[in-house]
């Protein structure tokens, strides 16, 4: 009970502390436990902590970030954290989205993490609606989203720590990746995904909060240094 009780007023103080302290970037992630983040257990054990680092492995999976554990929601924003993956791995950084049970989250957006998983759609890509695409021979493009990078390799390794960087301002979204700006899109008015996207229709701008993706059996990656900064 003690330290559930100190895990609650981790939480709440750090939602005190974004409210107040809009302009700065501010852990939401304490390198220590899983304190303000709820998985929804679709695989157990999928997210640990491993050396200050949310480690993901296991299958699928979602880990959702709770804060005191009322209803964590979040419009224009800035996250920055940093991620590793071992080959193979695919995961992914959702904004905008909300608790569910199971499955991959119907609300939000999708920014990708992959470096050596089959799948072209590569780190950076806002994912099925502004893709980065690594393509091999004869291998066709993807089909559903709006826009396509095309890259001759990806633009991040396996093993090496990167920093992501989403941004959200009004109807703007930007992605980088150390530094680089990856995707820029600007969500058109009027925009309905039901219809523009392919089986996407929660893709669309509002209020939600973030999840960190286990995909599958072959994926492990490590998420860790994760910062919110909210507007004045």
């Amino acid at each position: 009970m003690k330290h559930s009780l100190i895990s609650i007023a981790s939480a709440l103080g750090l939602l005190a502390s974004l409210a107040a302290q809009g302009g700065d970037f501010t852990p939401i992630f304490n390198g220590k436990d899983l304190s303000g983040w709820k998985s929804n257990e679709e695989t157990p054990g999928c997210f640990s902590v491993e050396d200050g680092a949310i480690k993901v492995s296991g299958g699928r999976a979602h880990l959702f970030y709770m804060g005191s554990g009322e209803k964590a929601e979040f419009g224009d924003f800035e996250l920055k954290l940093k991620i590793k993956t071992l080959p193979k791995a695919n995961g992914g950084v959702y904004f905008h989205t909300k608790f569910e049970d199971s499955g991959w989250p119907t609300q939000g957006f999708e920014c990708q993490v992959n470096a050596s998983h089959k799948d072209p759609r590569k780190t950076g890509s806002l994912y099925g609606v502004v893709d980065v695409l690594v393509l091999k021979p004869g291998e066709k493009t993807p089909k559903g989203s709006l826009l396509n990078h095309v890259r001759e390799k990806t633009p991040t390794v396996d093993g090496e720590w990167f920093d992501y960087h989403i941004i959200v301002s009004g109807k703007k979204i930007t992605v980088k990746i150390n530094g680089e700006t990856a995707v820029e899109w600007t969500e058109p008015e009027g925009f309905d995904p039901a219809k523009a996207l392919h089986n996407m229709p929660g893709r669309k701008l509002g209020r939600g909060t973030f999840a960190i993706q286990g995909h599958d059996p072959d994926s492990v990656a490590y998420y860790k240094d994760i910062q919110l900064k909210l507007p004045n």
